[in-house]
């Protein structure tokens, strides 16, 4: 099993997996060099070095070069510094090329070699003569990086419909798939403008607590189901997973809730009576 560190590269951001090298006692919040596929860069370690299973480590894992010294962290956070104005530079680029893009965040490497550009658009787009522009401009090394919406919210931050910060700029560091079907599971409203986040896509809290409500239907009869209950025979019309309850519409179409413990109980003493009243005494 090969030994790999967890690296960051920005807070609440996602974890990469790096060897060790010959970079020795490294701990959890260490800034390290390292290179990446688009060049050198400074890091954070999120996890100390451990044993992952080959399958665990996707692509080739590089090394960590050096631990990063205090003139790398003053020279990222003087390019860092700059990034808003630069940010407001490439969005004045952008419509002097008539381009229908949004730049959402500008962002160097540590060492200013390299510029990221981040931007959202609905299709393709052709950026080559805005990326010659900006060369030219900033004189660095532009990188056009298209992203979606949910990692626009991320970048952009701002306050969801709890009232709190968004979990995705605040703790949320990998985006996990979100379905229709676990806002049904849980019974809540099927309105796009009630289960959608203020990116547009579906919240992603509607995956926190699936696990849970799947559990808790495991025993609970289906929408649709015929129930025996202490009150008659009954469709079920509603379930309360959380509440581990039916909503069960009786022969004479009145709704009544039961505990899914009162009609397991009902059905127990029922399958008890009807076994005694076959016997003679």
């Amino acid at each position: 099993m090969p030994t790999v560190v967890g690296v960051s590269f920005r807070p609440v951001t996602r974890i990469y997996h790096f060897s060790p090298g010959d970079v020795e006692g490294l701990q959890a919040g260490d800034y390290v060099v390292v290179e990446t596929s688009m060049g050198y860069e400074v890091g954070r370690v999120a996890w100390e070095a451990r044993d992952l299973p080959a399958r665990e480590v996707s692509g080739g894992l590089k090394s960590v070069l050096r631990r990063a010294t205090v003139v790398d962290l003053v020279e990222r956070d003087q390019y860092r510094s700059t990034q808003r104005e630069v940010r407001g530079i490439c969005r004045a680029k952008a419509i002097e090329h008539n381009m229908s893009i949004e730049v959402v965040g500008a962002e160097y490497s540590f060492d200013g070699t390299r510029l990221i550009v981040s931007f959202t658009a609905e299709g393709r787009v052709d950026f080559r003569a805005l990326v010659r522009d900006l060369a030219r401009t900033l004189n660095t090394r532009i990188e056009m990086k298209q992203i979606g919406v949910r990692d626009e919210a991320k970048v952009l931050d701002g306050i969801g419909k709890c009232g709190r910060q968004l979990c995705c700029a605040s703790w949320l560091r990998d985006f996990t798939p979100v379905s229709i079907k676990m806002a049904k599971q849980q019974n809540l409203p099927l309105n796009p403008a009630e289960i959608s986040g203020v990116c547009g896509r579906l919240l992603c809290c509607l995956a926190y607590e699936i696990d849970t409500y799947r559990e808790a239907r495991r025993r609970l009869p289906k929408v649709g189901a015929v129930v025996m209950t202490p009150e008659g025979k009954g469709r079920v019309r509603k379930v309360h997973a959380l509440r581990e309850a039916l909503t069960v519409k009786l022969e004479d179409d009145k709704l009544h809730d039961f505990s899914i413990d009162d009609i397991e109980g009902f059905q127990r003493s029922a399958q008890s009576g009807s076994g005694c009243g076959g016997c003679e005494k």
